[in-house]
């Protein structure tokens, strides 16, 4: 017989379920990182409540603090000064194909397949005064467009991660007391898998983050010392755009090598020669090999989930679903693997 009482009770529960989450699904991304974040971050939290005498509020008062240096007023610099500098940026790539020379170089010609019609192209362009301008307003827009986005993805990520900092505060102060509500939840539901599931996930969720935000401050510290040395303009906003720009594949590079183009347009051609060496042997060897090992070696996590991590986080949940996205698939694959071992066990 139908218990009627019993489904109006879990129809309300359904109902109840499906409104928070609607409620708070325009949070959830700040919410997810914010978890992220303070769980890698624990371990400092501690150690700062120790040395505060335990006190909650003041701890987290100053965790918060700390992130908004380490984070947030970086990424405010950033964001304001970034169109400013990629308008340079176009100014100078306009600057170089007015100035080209009449003959390709010899090595474009010597490119196989399509050196000649590249060599053809180059000479049709610089002659024809008409064909130049098609170039550089074909190559121009875009670029354009690009910035525009660049722009418009920092001035979201930092509005993002104020409410990051803003949610940051509380867990940081009730931690202690989610955690215990966290894992007698999970132990209810799952028994002791589940508790073992939840440390996992801890555990892989710290890897993953140290692995993305220790190798972007690694590369970022090795840009610094190459647009220091090189005499490249703000060469602290150019480290603060690599680190950023990190975990996107084609960030780092289109950084140093607009720094060697600005080198090269103001007669540093040595300069520009080395920091072109230097971003391809040095800061992109750091984000091309380091990285996925990090990554990899941290979660067991393929090279393929952390690009597609890092693309799909960024398209859900915008600039921290870059941090997000790996992590989040870093902690859905170890927990399968670790399932799939365990019941491979108990079959046996």
């Amino acid at each position: 017989m139908i218990n009627t009482n019993q489904i109006a009770r879990i129809v309300l529960i359904a109902l109840l379920i499906v409104g928070c989450l609607f409620v708070l699904h325009p949070f959830m991304a700040a919410l997810l990182f914010a978890a992220v974040f303070c769980v890698f971050t624990w371990p400092a939290y501690h150690w700062l409540w120790l040395k505060f005498g335990k006190r909650d509020n003041l701890a987290a008062i100053t965790m918060t603090a700390l992130l908004s240096v380490a984070v947030i007023l970086p990424m405010a610099y950033l964001a304001t000064n970034l169109a400013d500098s990629a308008a340079i940026l176009i100014e100078e790539a306009q600057v170089t194909l007015k100035n080209l020379q009449p003959q390709a170089p010899q090595w474009i010609s010597n490119l196989p397949l399509v050196g000649d019609k590249l060599a053809t192209s180059w000479q049709r362009a610089v002659v024809s005064h008409e064909e130049l301008m098609k170039l550089i307003s074909q190559y121009s827009e875009p670029l354009r467009k690009f910035v525009l986005q660049a722009v418009q993805l920092m001035m979201g990520g930092f509005l993002q991660m104020l409410l990051v900092a803003f949610i940051a505060f509380f867990f940081y102060r009730d931690g202690s007391r989610l955690a215990k509500g966290i894992v007698l939840m999970v132990h209810r539901l799952g028994g002791t898998l589940g508790e073992e599931m939840l440390t996992l996930s801890c555990s892989t969720v710290k890897g993953v983050m140290l692995g993305i935000f220790g190798t972007a401050l690694a590369q970022s510290i090795v840009a610094l010392f190459g647009f220091w040395l090189a005499g490249a303009p703000m060469p602290v906003l150019l480290a603060l755009a690599t680190f950023f720009l990190s975990v996107v594949p084609i960030g780092p590079p289109l950084v140093w090598g607009g720094s060697a183009l600005w080198l090269y347009n103001h007669g540093d051609h040595g300069w520009a020669i080395f920091l072109a060496i230097y971003g391809l042997l040095a800061i992109s060897t750091v984000d091309n090999v380091i990285k996925p090992i990090l990554i990899s070696h941290s979660s067991h996590l393929p090279l393929l989930l952390v690009v597609l991590g890092v693309l799909g986080g960024a398209f859900a949940f915008g600039f921290i679903g870059i941090f997000l996205g790996p992590t989040l698939l870093a902690v859905g694959l170890t927990l399968i693997t670790h399932w799939v071992a365990l019941q491979d066990r108990e079959n046996r």
